[in-house]
């Protein structure tokens, strides 16, 4: 028996909105490195990865940026593997100096150890004013007060030839707050997640390149009590590590002109949206525009167990999904779907077929392609 091809599916778990897994530093990983094994190829995003001090390297996942998970699903841009990125450092002039040198010694901590090739270096001209807030759902945001500065240290890192950029900014902090200790007990939201959102997205959309952020924080004081998932983000100085090590294998993400057929010009080694044959997402989430995009293609919306401060769920969105209560049974579902077993056929009852009448007006409907299959039937050789 032939091995079955990878089934490419998307992961997401929204960053800043609580998600009891997936809502810290890293505890998302031991669920995408399942999942990669279910499904050959998954493509998720920074926050699913980045575990501060950790991280997991696994060629079966490709890490993507969230506004670019988003620009994929739209089918504006394909996914080319790469064997590595050249990975240029931004830093925020707001860093003070010790902490400027200790994000400076993780980069070079990176070269020496982990053979990445890192530079150059470049600092805002002035501080970029970062600041927290959160939303009437609880989600948590931000704002950047110079995203011109921003812009202008990334383009510098482009024109001087780096292939992805890791930024690091300063972050403000409140030590005492009282959302800082819930956070760190267990309860509440990242308050600093959506603020890095708002950066990555601005510098991936506009320079076309990926990239991922790192807050530059004082280390916290020890607390004995803390929550296993928050552990991750209180061993070492810097949250730096784990972007370098996730971008530093990123894919290039390649423009894709409208009606482009999979075999075009942008070539064969490149990752589309028809490829995918599945997106799993939280059940109260499901309203990104990753997740949609693929709803409105005809793939397949697994929808997870996965509490949060939004209640964005499928009947509110009239959306047809397959439901899991954990993402063990996730990746059930996907390696049925990878072997081409309907998850209907795993239920009981058994429902039985539908039977539609000669005469009956059929509604002209359009039927989409199966997990798997690109649009003319045939199989999908993703390249993962």
């Amino acid at each position: 028996m032939t091995a079955s091809l990878p089934l490419p599916t998307l992961l997401v778990i929204p960053t800043g909105i609580g998600c009891e897994l997936g809502g810290y530093a890293g505890d998302g990983l031991p669920a995408a490195r399942l999942l990669a094994a279910a499904s050959g190829c998954l493509i998720t995003h920074p926050n699913v990865m980045n575990g501060a001090s950790l991280y997991w390297s696994d060629s079966r996942i490709h890490y993507v940026e969230g506004s670019a998970l988003d620009r994929f699903a739209a089918a504006a841009i394909g996914l080319r593997p790469v064997r590595r990125q050249r990975l240029g450092l931004l830093l925020d002039a707001g860093i003070e100096a010790e902490l400027r040198w200790r994000h400076l010694q993780v980069a070079e901590g990176c070269r020496a150890s982990l053979g990445l090739e890192i530079g150059p270096v470049v600092t805002t001209d002035e501080p970029l004013e970062v600041t927290l807030c959160q939303g009437a759902s609880g989600a948590s945001s931000g704002h950047l007060g110079r995203p011109e500065l921003l812009l202008r240290a990334g383009q510098m890192l482009k024109a001087a030839g780096a292939t992805a950029i890791a930024v690091v900014t300063r972050f403000p902090e409140d030590n005492s707050s009282e959302a800082l200790a819930a956070y760190r007990q267990g309860s509440g939201v990242d308050a600093l997640a959506g603020a890095e959102a708002v950066i990555s997205h601005l510098l991936s959309r506009e320079l076309g390149l990926p990239c991922a952020h790192a807050p530059a924080l004082s280390p916290l004081p020890l607390d004995p009590g803390l929550d296993p998932r928050a552990a991750g983000e209180e061993l070492g100085y810097t949250f730096l590590a784990c972007v370098l090590v996730g971008l530093s294998r990123a894919p290039d993400l390649v423009p894709l002109a409208p009606g482009l057929g999979p075999l075009s010009a942008a070539g064969a080694d490149v990752l589309r949206i028809e490829d995918v044959g599945a997106v799993v997402a939280p059940a109260g989430a499901l309203g990104g525009a990753a997740v949609l995009a693929c709803a409105e293609r005809g793939i397949p919306v697994i929808a997870v167990h996965n509490p949060c401060v939004l209640n964005v769920s499928a009947a509110a969105l009239g959306l047809e999904v397959l439901a899991a209560e954990s993402y063990a049974a996730v990746a059930g579902l996907l390696v049925a779907l990878r072997e081409g077993i309907s998850p209907s056929a795993l239920v009981r009852p058994l429902q039985r077929l539908t039977a539609i009448s000669a005469d009956r007006p059929s509604g002209g409907g359009v039927s989409h392609p199966g997990p798997g299959q690109r649009r003319d039937g045939t199989p999908s050789h993703a390249p993962c």
